[in-house]
């Protein structure tokens, strides 16, 4: 991996990459590239207790989130990461993922939204995010509305935060014709790709 590539993917402490994915790695994806079926891997993000306590006095301060002695006494058996935490880092490393959106993801909404297990200080979060829907939408034609169903793992292949989302997604032709496409959701869809391979994860 070149230097370059390192720096374009080492954004913030605790953060590195499982292989070479980076912004330019994959052409931008339109609405007429994604098919049902297709996964795609992004980085992994070492989570630190420094990290854990600065979202928490932040964002979420609960005692757990903060301090090891009251994280020992409470439910978890330590100090643990907020869940709106594991959902922040979650979106960062779906941004760095190899689905590079045109336009970006819009949310429009979430179905559902599981934490199976808390993330701890030392944990390492990998996620897969595999398109279980696509439709066009009424209101906007130029787009398209996707439903993604984004697993986050940690270092054990242990399902953290399981995430069921609505996005909106441009089309490549304003209409709202179909495109031809890249070919890159092909290649992706149709069971375990190397994006599902980069992500480290198995089923859902």
């Amino acid at each position: 991996m070149s230097a370059q590539v390192r720096r374009r993917l080492r954004r913030g402490p605790g953060w590195h990459c499982v292989r070479a994915m980076t912004q330019e790695a994959k052409p931008a994806l339109y609405f007429e590239d994604l098919a049902v079926g297709a996964a795609f891997g992004t980085p992994s993000v070492e989570v630190t207790a420094e990290e854990v306590r600065t979202f928490a006095a932040r964002y979420d301060p609960q005692p757990f989130h903060l301090d090891e002695a009251a994280g020992r006494a409470s439910v978890f058996g330590g100090m643990v990461a907020s869940g709106w935490m594991t959902a922040a880092l979650t979106m960062r490393l779906m941004v760095q993922s190899e689905m590079r959106l045109a336009a970006g993801a819009v949310g429009l909404g979430i179905d559902a939204l599981d934490w199976p297990r808390p993330v701890r200080p030392g944990d390492t979060l990998t996620v897969r995010m595999e398109i279980e829907a696509v439709r066009g939408s009424e209101s906007r034609p130029e787009f398209g509305v996707v439903k993604l169903r984004t697993t986050t793992r940690n270092q054990h292949g242990r399902r953290v935060q399981v995430l069921v989302s609505n996005i909106l997604v441009r089309r490549r032709t304003a209409d709202g014709t179909t495109g031809q496409g890249n070919g890159w959701a092909a290649a992706a869809s149709g069971g375990r790709g190397a994006a599902d391979t980069a992500a480290g994860g198995g089923g859902r």
